[in-house]
């Protein structure tokens, strides 16, 4: 059968195709733990201790989209966020659970209900890990009030950007935070134009994007913070390195119609 699209999402899918697959990449990424990779550490990053330490961000309910080994999510839970933490890496995910019992952290494996208010004060437990696409998890709320970001988003190629944000309209909360961190235009990855990248068939190891292209893609939100991420020395207790831009913004308006429940 050659006539298979019919809907947005077998275009995406398609495009999909044209890419090498994710996840075997990030499973072998996640088990050389011993490559000396300076996100590998236990450290929050200094943008996101910003934000919690100026009052910006208050415990609730938060999603770590792309969580890797769990070093911001295992950080929000410790100051009684209730976190959901997704990761395509079944690998990534092992290590973070590890990392979070390392932590003193009970993992919490409940599956929840959910309210739809996005209104959560925090629980204090452990986060819950989903080994699964940020697409495609299986979440037990339906909002959040801060939806985290630390390298996801600069990993996908352009068409899932189109999904990206479909999903913070589903699960971010009205007046909710989303944050990012994303390779900095200027200083590291790639900045060929999208359709240059699918003549490629690669992303060349992540996209690179300037403050006024984040302004752009994330126009619906009210930017509230966009700068590059402080670097820290080794010894600090919190991770930067000044190739990262980051960004906080708060949801103000739908990015697309509401669907009546």
């Amino acid at each position: 059968m050659n006539r298979t699209i019919r809907t947005t999402e077998d275009v995406l899918t398609l495009l999909d195709g044209l890419f090498p697959p994710a996840e075997p990449f990030w499973d072998r990424f996640y088990a050389d733990r011993s490559a000396g990779r300076p996100f590998f550490a236990p450290k929050p990053d200094e943008n996101l201790a910003h934000y919690l330490d100026r009052g910006l961000l208050a415990p609730g309910r938060a999603l770590d989209l792309g969580c890797g080994n769990g070093r911001n999510a295992i950080h929000l839970a410790s100051l009684g966020f209730e976190v959901d933490a997704v990761d395509l890496s079944a690998t990534a995910i092992a290590w973070a659970e590890e990392r979070a019992r390392e932590a003193g952290l009970g993992l919490d494996t409940g599956t929840g209900t959910g309210t739809g208010t996005g209104t959560g004060t925090g629980t204090g437990t452990g986060p819950r890990f989903h080994r699964a696409s940020i697409f495609e998890a299986e979440l037990p709320h339906t909002r959040y009030d801060l939806v985290y970001d630390s390298g996801c988003l600069h990993h996908l190629p352009p068409h899932r950007r189109v999904s990206y944000l479909a999903l913070l309209d589903r699960v971010l909360a009205p007046g909710g935070h989303f944050a990012v961190t994303a390779f900095a235009a200027g200083a590291t990855g790639s900045e060929r134009p999208d359709e240059e990248l699918y003549r490629l068939g690669a992303l060349e190891g992540g996209l690179a994007y300037s403050p006024d292209e984040l302004r752009s893609l994330f126009r619906g939100f009210t930017p509230l913070e966009i700068r590059p991420m402080a670097a820290q020395d080794p010894d600090s207790a919190l991770f930067g390195v000044p190739f990262l831009l980051t960004a906080l913004f708060q949801r103000t308006v739908s990015l697309r119609p509401a669907a009546h429940p």
